[in-house]
């Protein structure tokens, strides 16, 4: 027996999640995380504000998506540890080691790689992975629907190229 919940309470979960962010009594704006490297940045070296428009634009960001970005962190640790109990550090996935190889190098080149090539497509459409996917497709954003389908097309095909063996038909 599965201690999972049905997709469908994600779901009702996500959307007052949602509802709260947007509504005056959470943050009247958008989920995002990407804002939050920039605000941090600032806020570590003491950027000047007039001198980096960019930090202008997200000078109110820092103060609830830092908190939601540790809540996440902690969350999937507390998940992982106490809910589903699969926590194990591994630098080398089982996947990756089963249809790729077994270095560590190999696994952090590829993982930045790929990390960057997302990041930089997101901020080409107008924003961070959580921001699109989450607060941009439940507002029907037409970046946020392109990039979601961009997303969704470039994981069939690294799927289809990742879990591709040579004994596979």
């Amino acid at each position: 027996m599965s201690n999972r919940l049905p997709w469908w309470v994600g779901g009702i979960l996500m959307a007052a999640l949602l509802l709260l962010t947007f509504s005056i009594f959470g943050a009247n704006r958008p989920i995002g995380s990407s804002t939050y490297v920039p605000y941090f940045a600032g806020v570590l070296f003491d950027l000047d504000v007039e001198k980096y428009s960019y930090l202008k634009e997200v000078k109110n960001a820092g103060a609830w998506e830092g908190v939601m970005l540790f809540g996440a962190l902690i969350g999937g640790f507390v998940t992982s540890v106490f809910i589903t109990k699969s926590f194990r550090l591994s630098l080398v996935p089982t996947a990756w080691k089963k249809y790729k190889n077994n270095s560590v190098l190999s696994r952090i080149l590829w993982s930045f790689l790929s990390g960057f090539i997302m990041v930089i497509g997101a901020r080409l459409a107008g924003g961070c992975t959580s921001g699109h996917f989450m607060s941009g497709m439940s507002q029907l954003a037409i970046s946020s629907m392109i990039f979601g389908a961009v997303v969704m097309v470039a994981l069939l095909i690294t799927g289809k190229y990742f879990y591709n063996t040579k004994g596979d038909n």
